[in-house]
């Protein structure tokens, strides 16, 4: 099987370089004319994270197809963190621990990388093993996408080795549970 995996489009958020988890944000117009233009590959079945700026690219990208939804495909809440950006951040005790930690510890009041990252590669296998179309989209987040590579791309790489721009993306090929990357996404 074929996937496309692609992130959201950007956001107003994305733009002020925040962090953008559980925060229900739609697209920018700037992030939705970055999107025209730029060539993805042709696929049989969509799967995307519920939030508005999946959905969003998704429609953008894949007309006329229904995404299914993917409840696992959220990205990560960021808890004390979310929405805000460094900035606003770089006198915080307990931001400067998590950069120490290398973003391992959990966010305060949030997720922790580990779970969220169990979560998000528990619905990517669900639909990798179920999927019934050859050639399959996935339009989600950052994270979720790191972790998923992370978990399954060959060679294996760390966690931040697979950190990619809105609408950006990766075509690999999925066979005895790992994904193997043919190209990276847009197509040029």
């Amino acid at each position: 099987m074929k996937i496309a995996l692609i992130r959201h489009g950007a956001t107003a958020g994305n733009a002020e370089k925040r962090y953008v988890g559980s925060t229900d944000e739609p697209l920018s117009e700037r992030g939705i004319a970055a999107l025209h233009g730029r060539r993805y590959p042709d696929v049989e079945q969509v799967y995307a994270s519920p939030m508005k700026r999946c959905l969003e690219t998704a429609a953008l990208l894949y007309p006329p197809a229904v995404p299914t939804v993917v409840e696992g495909f959220r990205e990560c809440d960021f808890g004390a963190f979310e929405y805000r950006n460094y900035d606003e951040l770089k006198n915080d005790a307990a931001y400067q621990a998590w950069i120490d930690s290398g973003g391992t510890l959990p966010f305060p009041n949030g997720e922790d990388r580990a779970g969220f990252s169990q979560r998000s590669r528990a619905a990517f296998l669900q639909i990798a093993e179920t999927a019934r179309s050859p050639r399959i989209a996935v339009v989600a987040h950052g994270g979720t996408l790191m972790a998923i590579m992370e978990r399954f791309a060959f060679p294996q790489r760390g966690y931040y080795d697979y950190q990619i721009g809105n609408g950006a993306g990766f075509w690999c090929e999925w066979e005895n549970g790992r994904l193997s990357i043919l190209r990276r996404l847009p197509l040029e």
